[in-house]
């Protein structure tokens, strides 16, 4: 899947869909709101549970080639079970949707959760390497001042074998969280489901784009902004933030995609009485 925001082209590379996340972190979707959303169908499966799409952004602009969030990779040790040194073919879709891991020039992380940092590293050859050798991978400094204090103890090592390796290689910046990565893309403060997490904003020729991170994780919040997971850091300022996001984004020709959105993953925002729908 590929969208074209002017001369900027972003195209979605996905690792995994699932139905079995979405209302653990998400306990508030039961049935009866879920099915009271009239355009969530492409969404939930048959049985109206969430479905979450766990993919990477890629976007070409002006000759250069940026990843944005590197979903939960291969052979690492984590302790859900679906993800344990779990064996996807993401690189390979990689490759055919046309990106080398040799092309990579930026990673983007919106956080360092453990399904957006996953194939910062890859074991290969017998030991563990930056999987985008010839990229800088940028971090929001105060995403990483936050984890200098805290761990991911519940999914695994996340830090130590996906992010920490990254600083020790010399391959990591950090940046403020506003900060312009090339003339089209730059990043926008988004906290709550982390102190640093950060959404990315991309401009080109009049057109707007903005990839979600975690701000939001799945579409049925756009219909209840106060929905907040049970993975949020900071569920108050998490609702805060999408409210006004929502608030600032709805009815503008902005394509929003979802980092987590599954089906067709983009869309306008339309303000919808007192709430917000996604026009896709």
């Amino acid at each position: 899947m590929k969208w074209r925001i002017g001369d900027v082209t972003i195209t979605r590379v996905v690792e995994l869909t699932s139905s079995t996340v979405g209302n653990y972190i998400l306990p508030q979707a039961t049935e009866d709101r879920i099915s009271a959303i009239d355009w969530i169908g492409p969404f939930v499966d048959d049985d109206r549970q969430l479905v979450l799409s766990f993919h990477s952004l890629v976007i070409e602009t002006e000759g250069q080639i940026l990843i944005v969030d590197t979903c939960i990779g291969n052979d690492k040790e984590r302790t859900y079970p679906k993800w344990n040194r779990m064996q996807s073919s993401y690189l390979q879709d990689l490759g055919a949707a046309g990106f080398e891991t040799d092309s990579i020039e930026t990673v983007l992380c919106t956080h360092m959760h453990v399904d957006h940092v996953g194939w910062n590293m890859r074991y290969l050859d017998g030991k563990w390497q930056a999987t985008f050798p010839n990229a800088r991978y940028l971090y929001a400094e105060d995403e990483w001042r936050h984890w200098q204090n805290e761990n991911q103890a519940e999914y695994g090592p996340v830090i130590d074998d996906s992010v920490r390796p990254i600083f020790d290689a010399g391959l990591a910046d950090l940046v403020s969280s506003d900060h312009r990565v090339t003339s089209d893309v730059r990043l926008e403060s988004t906290p709550g489901h982390t102190p640093g997490h950060v959404s990315v904003h991309i401009t080109s020729r009049g057109e707007e784009a903005v990839i979600t991170g975690d701000m939001v994780h799945h579409p049925c919040q756009i219909a209840y902004p106060e929905w907040s997971t049970t993975a949020d850091v900071d569920p108050d300022m998490a609702a805060v933030t999408r409210a006004r996001f929502l608030d600032s984004y709805a009815d503008r020709p902005v394509l929003v995609i979802g980092t987590h959105f599954a089906g067709p993953t983009a869309g306008k925002l339309l303000r919808d009485g007192d709430s917000y729908r996604l026009d896709y």
